[in-house]
């Protein structure tokens, strides 16, 4: 048993044994810039992204399920998607993803209200959400001789939507060999490749030891942004977990312990197919990123538990699981019997996805109780959570569920106030806790930023995570927390096509949760909660596009 389950336990039990160090106190004045800075290397931008047409939210797409063999796709009336990524396409995708796209103002009940008037402490939306609005992953491109730039390795700036170059030269053979000869096809029949990683200090210095959990929830939405956006388009976007990470973080000039790789996302391009067995890398070759990323913060801080998750799931990273390791850990399916309610079909209306992605949003206090969440709105954005999937190397196919879902109905049309559990099979809701659930969710909530009374319906995913952990190891912590992040995503996405609100927290206590919904003899720990419902009408907002 590693130190993953160790961590794993006082997350869970953060609600009651705070995670040390306790007395950390938040030096929001010497905070650190959200993206990396490169003053001595070049840029160049990226094409624009307006010109590319939308496309439609189609059935199953926010769940990612798209690409060849991948289920249904977002292209409508037979269309045929592109072979692979053009440089446009990855433009846009990494605009709608992470690019910021607006400037958010609006009158709510979060903490940071009274600084976002100031053009300094401005808050700019993205398609993705970030666990704590501090996105701290990295995204770097390395590109071969298929894309129509020079090969290298590249840093993607969100704030110019630009690619500034680190490395001139073909770094693409390095990553093949990083990710070893047990890879999928589709991570060796490239030679493009999207690198994540995450700069740790841009949420530890607001959220110490608890940071490693939370970034592992970012690298989910991320990745989950990406496999709807490459779905709606025909192609499929699969992220590799277990690779040398060392290696790469040598090739990006970085240092594991501030700065590490999370995962390799391949990309096939729209070209002929590299030659998987060109010629060798050269061993005495080395190419390693000179630039550095210039820090903000004059006082950079440690955490124990931090450095240690570091470690723990960085050793034998490169160790990919066995085929089918992961089963042992998937969701439980749902008891049968008992009392159920039945919900509509899940449907979503007509919207299109860039659409969706610019109006995903935090709601912070806007919820309404006066309007009830529709059962057919309630069974979408559950289908649509369900059906995510991280679906990398440790599960290609996409086959295995690690998240169950919980509800908890508090005004929704036709479900009476209860605790429930999801069946994703039978499309129905089998009760749990009878009865209103509002103060109890009010009351094992932290903030203040919240009513959850007010929501419609909050919803629950939970993750075997130890499970995950006995079956791949450490390193399977960033793959049981990903995936709730993915589910949070989806959820966003989901809420945003019906036009409600919706609002993704971490600050609750979970072993009440775990009580609550009779899961003390298990091993499902719930990892978020997610609260949808209607938004209180007429709300005070800014323009920022007309401004």
């Amino acid at each position: 048993m590693g130190y993953a389950h160790e961590y794993a336990h006082a997350v869970l039990h953060r609600g009651r044994v705070p995670m040390e160090p306790t007395d950390h106190v938040v030096n929001w004045a010497d905070g650190p810039r959200k993206g990396k800075y490169y003053p001595h290397a070049e840029a160049f931008a990226l094409p624009g992204t307006e010109e590319l047409p939308d496309v439609p939210v189609a059935p199953g797409l926010l769940t990612g399920a798209g690409g060849p063999g991948e289920g249904t796709g977002g292209l409508a009336h037979g269309d045929a998607g592109p072979a692979g990524f053009t440089l446009p396409l990855l433009s846009a995708m990494l605009k709608d993803s992470y690019g910021l796209t607006g400037r958010r103002l609006g009158v709510q009940a979060n903490s940071d209200l009274p600084g976002l008037p100031f053009y300094t402490h401005a808050n700019w939306s993205r398609g993705t959400a970030g666990g704590g609005g501090l996105y701290p992953m990295t995204i770097h491109w390395a590109s071969g001789p298929a894309a129509p730039v020079l090969p290298g390795l590249h840093h993607y700036d969100v704030h110019r939507h630009a690619m500034t170059r680190l490395l001139a030269g073909d770094v693409t053979g390095r990553v093949r060999e990083a990710l070893g000869p047990d890879a999928p096809d589709e991570a060796l029949d490239t030679d493009q490749y999207l690198i994540l990683g995450v700069k740790y200090w841009q949420n530890s210095f607001k959220y110490n030891s608890f940071s490693f959990h939370v970034v592992c929830t970012d690298l989910g939405t991320l990745v989950q942004t990406w496999r709807v956006w490459a779905a709606a388009r025909g192609l499929r976007v699969a992220p590799m977990l277990w690779f040398d990470e060392p290696g790469l973080n040598r090739i990006l000039g970085v240092t594991g312990e501030e700065e590490t790789v999370f995962a390799v996302v391949p990309l096939r391009w729209d070209g002929p197919a590299p030659r998987r067995n060109g010629p060798r890398t050269d061993p005495r070759h080395r190419p390693s990123v000179r630039h550095r990323d210039r820090e903000r913060s004059r006082t950079l801080l440690d955490f124990t538990a931090l450095t240690a998750m570091h470690a723990a799931t960085c050793a034998r990273a490169a160790d990919r699981p066995a085929p089918g390791a992961l089963a042992a850990a998937a969701a439980l399916p749902v008891d049968a019997g008992g009392v159920r309610t039945p919900l509509p079909p899940p449907v979503l209306p007509e919207t299109g996805l860039r659409r969706t992605l610019r109006r995903r949003r935090s709601s912070f206090g806007r919820f309404d109780a006066r309007r009830r969440v529709g059962a057919g709105a309630l069974s979408a954005v559950l289908a649509a959570c369900a059906g995510t999937r991280l679906a990398g190397d440790t599960d290609p196919s996409g086959d295995i569920r690690l998240a169950r879902l919980y509800v908890f109905v508090n005004h929704v049309e036709g479900v009476g106030p209860g605790a429930y559990a999801y069946d994703p099979g039978r499309g129905d809701l089998r009760l749990v806790a009878e009865g209103r659930q509002g103060t109890f969710l009010q009351r094992n909530y932290f903030l203040a930023n919240y009513n959850l009374e007010q929501a419609g319906a909050v919803l629950v995913p939970t993750v075997r995570t130890t499970a995950v952990l006995d079956a791949v190891g450490d390193r399977g912590y960033r793959l049981a927390v990903g995936t709730a992040g993915a589910v949070s995503q989806s959820f966003y996405l989901a809420a945003s096509a019906l036009e409600l609100g919706a609002g993704v927290a971490l600050g609750f206590d979970n072993v009440s949760f775990v009580e609550r919904l009779g899961l003390s003899a298990g091993d499902e720990a719930p990892l978020l909660i997610m609260a949808l419902g209607h938004e209180r009408p007429g709300p005070a907002d800014f323009r920022h596009d007309i401004a």
